[in-house]
C-alpha cells in the first residue's frame, strides 16, 4: 500500500460485507479462523465508509447514465464506485473489467 502511497486508504461498506460474506462461508474451522483474522485485520486497520444519501445519490446518477448507454456491471461494483466517487477518492483493484467503465471514477491498479 504505501508503494502505491494508499495511507489514506479506505474501505467501502459494501467491500466490509463482502469479506465478512467470505467469513461467513468457510468450510472448515481453519479456514474460518484464518478468514476471521483477516476481516478483523481490516478493521483495524481502515476506516470504513457508509453508503448515506451522498452515496446514494452519485449512485443514482452514474447508475442511470450507464443503463442509458446499455452499460452493466455488478451491484457492489457501482456501490464501491459510487462510494468513492462521493469522496472523492480512488478505487484500487484488479478488476480491470468491471470498474474502467465507470464514468468519473479514478482507479489505481493494484
Amino acid at each position: 500500500m504505501e508503494q502505491h502511497g494508499a495511507g489514506d486508504a479506505a474501505l467501502a461498506s459494501i467491500t466490509v460485507a463482502e469479506v465478512l460474506h467470505g467469513f461467513h462461508r468457510a468450510v472448515t474451522p481453519g479456514q474460518r479462523a484464518q478468514r476471521e483474522a483477516f476481516a478483523q485485520y481490516l478493521l483495524a486497520i481502515f476506516a470504513v465508509l457508509p453508503f448515506d444519501l451522498e452515496e446514494a445519490r452519485v449512485h443514482a446518477r452514474i447508475g442511470a447514465e450507464m443503463a442509458s448507454k446499455g452499460v452493466t456491471v455488478g451491484a457492489h461494483d457501482l456501490i464501491i464506485a459510487a462510494t468513492a466517487i462521493a469522496h472523492d477518492l480512488q478505487v484500487a483493484t484488479r478488476d480491470l473489467r468491471s470498474f474502467p467503465r465507470i464514468p468519473g471514477l479514478a482507479l489505481l491498479q493494484w
